[in-house]
């Protein structure tokens, strides 16, 4: 089970006060979950720990015993969010032989869309927090670039024999307008597609089936 804000593996996470007891770990659950649902549509300044416990039905001072402060929170949200994103890398086989190079850029693409789906409210908070603590989205930055890692060595063998190192360097530009596209959906939402659409995954998977071919 990936250790996302619905169902956390465990509460191991940095600035929250374990607990033994189911009760005061499903309260924490719930604060999470809420949470995360709540930045979906508003910022992370904006959301209120008075409104999130009460969207939970748990007191104030509840809160302040499982969270250190606002930021310690936010911090577990960001955590589990990282997570879920490395179990997932974690999770994708490799491909068979015969798979074709627009299979591939389908399946990783819309395996990359889902995640950021899982978690639109806290990577937009990360990204409009960055400019008050610059390590913010520094978790996320080496989540893309182990992706990218990880992507690698299963589009290679589609893109055939020779020129590896063009190729690789192809992958990774790749990636980075399929992760710059998504980020900008996300962090601006520009149209005219957004991170919902079924049509963004089939398109930036085109865009980078053709980026590659380019570099064939």
């Amino acid at each position: 089970m990936r250790p996302s804000p619905d169902e956390p593996r465990d509460f191991d996470l940095p600035g929250v006060t374990p607990s033994r007891q189911k009760r005061s770990r499903e309260t924490t659950l719930a604060l999470l979950r809420a949470g995360a649902d709540m930045l979906r549509t508003r910022s992370l300044a904006e959301l209120s720990i008075e409104a999130l416990c009460t969207e939970v039905g748990a007191t104030v001072g509840a809160f302040y015993s499982r969270f250190e402060s606002k930021e310690a929170y936010f911090n577990a949200l960001m955590a589990l969010a990282t997570r879920d994103g490395e179990q997932r890398l974690r999770d994708i086989r490799s491909p068979s032989p015969d798979t074709s190079l627009d299979k591939l850029c389908t399946l990783i693409v819309s395996g990359i869309i889902a995640w950021m789906r899982n978690h639109e409210g806290v990577l937009r908070a990360a990204l409009q927090h960055d400019d008050t603590r610059p390590d913010a989205w520094s978790p996320f930055k080496a989540l893309a670039k182990a992706t990218t890692e990880r992507a690698t060595p299963l589009l290679l063998p589609a893109m055939g024999k020779g020129r590896k190192a063009a190729k690789t360097r192809a992958i990774a530009f790749g990636f980075q307008v399929v992760l710059g596209t998504l980020v900008n959906a996300i962090l601006n939402d520009p149209g005219p597609l957004s991170l919902v659409s079924k049509e963004m995954e089939t398109r930036l998977a085109g865009c980078l089936l053709l980026l590659l071919q380019a570099e064939l």
